[in-house]
């Protein structure tokens, strides 16, 4: 029994030490995608940012193509892990889920240069790789339509609940590459005040500059 044990540890810290290297990489990798550009972006310059060998980055991820797919899938899932988080932290009107959900787009660990200017590098590719499209679009429709069901519930008469939607939907996007390549002054607080003016000009029945009415 105590072997047993023992080797269980051992498998278990040899997964722990696979994932945290493999992590490390990933990481190397939005950083030289930030700092370098997607094309720039090598295996070599990923190890070197990792402070690892290059076959450590092959064992790993074979080629710099996967180690791309599986950089902006961990990025996905970050990102939708983070706002479904927030929207379940929210209180139970819709008016609070919404404000958790757009203010969670400016979160610090989500909202910074790096990991926006790693994004911009993917949806730019997007367009020709469509393994890249699918990763992309599947956490943009979950979002929209959590977005659209959330201004189903608070539009007024006569608005539009997809257009509303649509329309914050591309205001966030928009406000990302602002902050990334508006001017130095703009940041990521600016952002922010910009998404909760809309929210209270949109819905003024349901918002004030400081949070659900």
């Amino acid at each position: 029994m105590a072997e047993g044990q023992a080797a269980r540890k051992v498998n278990g810290g040899r997964r722990q030490s696979k994932e945290l290297r493999r992590q490390e990489l990933i990481e190397a990798t939005i950083d030289a995608i930030a700092k370098r550009g997607y094309e720039e972006t090598t295996m070599a310059v990923v190890a070197d940012g990792a402070g690892l060998s290059r076959g450590i980055v092959n064992f790993h991820f074979e080629s710099k193509e996967k180690l791309l797919v599986e950089t902006l899938r961990y990025m996905s899932d970050e990102y939708r892990a983070h706002w479904r988080r927030a929207l379940h932290e929210a209180g139970p009107a819709a008016a609070e889920k919404l404000w958790a959900l757009v203010l969670a787009d400016f979160d610090r660990r989500i909202c910074n240069p790096r990991k926006i200017a790693a994004w911009c590098a993917f949806w730019g590719e997007a367009k020709t790789r469509p393994h890249y499209r699918a990763l992309c679009s599947a956490n943009d429709q979950d979002y929209h339509l959590t977005l659209l069901n959330l201004c189903r519930e608070l539009a007024a008469p006569g608005q539009s609940p997809d257009l509303l939607a649509r329309s914050l939907n591309g205001l966030l996007e928009g406000l990302w590459l602002h902050v990334m390549m508006g001017p130095k002054e703009f940041g990521r607080e600016d952002a922010r005040a910009c998404a909760v003016e809309m929210l209270v000009s949109v819905f003024p029945t349901h918002f004030t500059r400081d949070g659900p009415a």
